[in-house]
């Protein structure tokens, strides 16, 4: 049996209910620097893109999940990006939406939930992250369960008028 249920949250599929949360996220400029995002989202596009969430990963390459409290409160989102079967690999992104709910463990749960789910059920053999070299939670987050660090990409971001450095971590399944 698939489990995507922790102690704390549980790992769920989009809702068409989850259009406001997702349009909310989407058009955070706070958040754009972590999604590679410039420019703001329509509620129709992410209609859309909610039309189709339910293809599967082989096909889109991509499978994003909604991080949910036992009383069905969105938290956040964990995604698998860049899928690719034949060499058994992908990238992981997970953000908790509200300050107020980080710190608690619910991340730490939500990754290690989709780290479990990634090589048992969809048997790839490594998993990475990109994350910004300011961004101290994230990589405590991801060291936390295992991943490191491999490689630093120098000036990789523009941000405000600076470059900023990403660091590339990995989590090989042995």
């Amino acid at each position: 049996m698939i489990t995507l249920k922790g102690k704390q949250i549980y790992l769920r599929a989009l809702e068409p209910e989850d259009l406001q949360f997702i349009h909310t996220i989407e058009n955070d400029e706070s958040i754009w620097e972590i999604s590679n995002t410039q420019t703001p989202y329509s509620k129709y596009l992410i209609k859309q893109y909610l039309e189709h969430a339910h293809k599967d990963i082989y096909e889109v390459k991509q499978l994003r999940l909604v991080i949910s409290s036992y009383d069905d409160e969105a938290l956040g989102m964990i995604d698998i990006f860049d899928f690719d079967f034949k060499n058994r690999r992908a990238g992981i992104g997970i953000l908790v939406k509200e300050e107020a709910n980080r710190q608690k463990g619910f991340g730490k749960e939500a990754l290690s939930l989709l780290i479990n789910y990634c090589f048992t059920h969809l048997d790839l053999h490594q998993l990475y992250c990109n994350i910004s070299e300011d961004n101290k939670a994230s990589i405590q987050l991801f060291t936390g369960q295992g991943f490191k660090e491999i490689g630093l990409k120098k000036d990789w971001n523009y941000l405000n008028g600076k470059f900023k450095n990403e660091y590339l971590y990995q989590l090989i399944h042995k």
